[in-house]
């Protein structure tokens, strides 16, 4: 396994350090079902507007029910297809736009990315690891899925047990994997007491 620890000012929680977008997974291993139903969980106790819980999230396992995972796949542009076919999950990533009670929620993407990375998370925490992604056709899985209007799809989301960076066939992708994370300067995204003001 191709640990990746990111390397940090001040120390971090070991599950975030440990967390990173891997696109090497083991196709020939299912992720149990008990991981699948905690990794739900954890997205399920993530904070919201007013506990609205604008996300909605579907699990397309391919040991479960291949017609559905294979329909998901189909949705994601052909980059992303050349990696994620070794991925036995896919979860799509919805949000709400609109409170249960009808007006407009300007939240209720932000509140999606937190149950999402709550979900990260806890696939690490599980021995797995979760690639998001934006590279799919939203119109297509809104129509293949019956998605109802008012929910925005935000990304999907590759999970599974990783494997060697080998098993990727492109080359620029499997260079990426093995690549050095890297981050932008603390100071060049938080600021100290006003903006541009880089914390130190």
């Amino acid at each position: 396994m191709l640990v990746k620890k990111a390397v940090t000012s001040e120390g971090i929680n070991d599950t975030i350090a440990r967390r990173w977008s891997c696109r090497a997974f083991n196709i020939n291993k299912p992720v149990p079902r008990e991981s699948i139903i905690s990794i739900c969980e954890a997205g399920r106790w993530a904070p919201s507007c007013r506990g609205d819980e604008p996300w909605r999230f579907i699990v397309w396992d391919l040991y479960r029910d291949r017609e559905a995972y294979l329909k998901a796949f189909a949705c994601l542009d052909e980059w992303n297809q050349r990696w994620v076919k070794n991925a036995p999950v896919i979860i799509g990533v919805f949000a709400d736009t609109k409170f249960r009670r009808g007006n407009g929620n300007r939240w209720g993407q932000f509140d999606t990315g937190a149950a999402a990375m709550n979900m990260y998370l806890q696939a690490v925490d599980c021995g797995l690891m979760a690639h998001p992604m934006g590279g799919f056709d939203e119109e297509k899985i809104k129509i293949a899925f019956a998605i109802p209007g008012q929910f925005t799809p935000m990304a999907m989301i590759a999970a599974g047990y990783q494997a060697s960076p080998e098993i990727i066939d492109d080359d620029g992708q499997r260079k990426s994997e093995t690549a050095e994370r890297k981050r932008q300067p603390l100071g060049s995204c938080f600021f100290d007491s006003q903006w541009g003001n880089g914390i130190s």
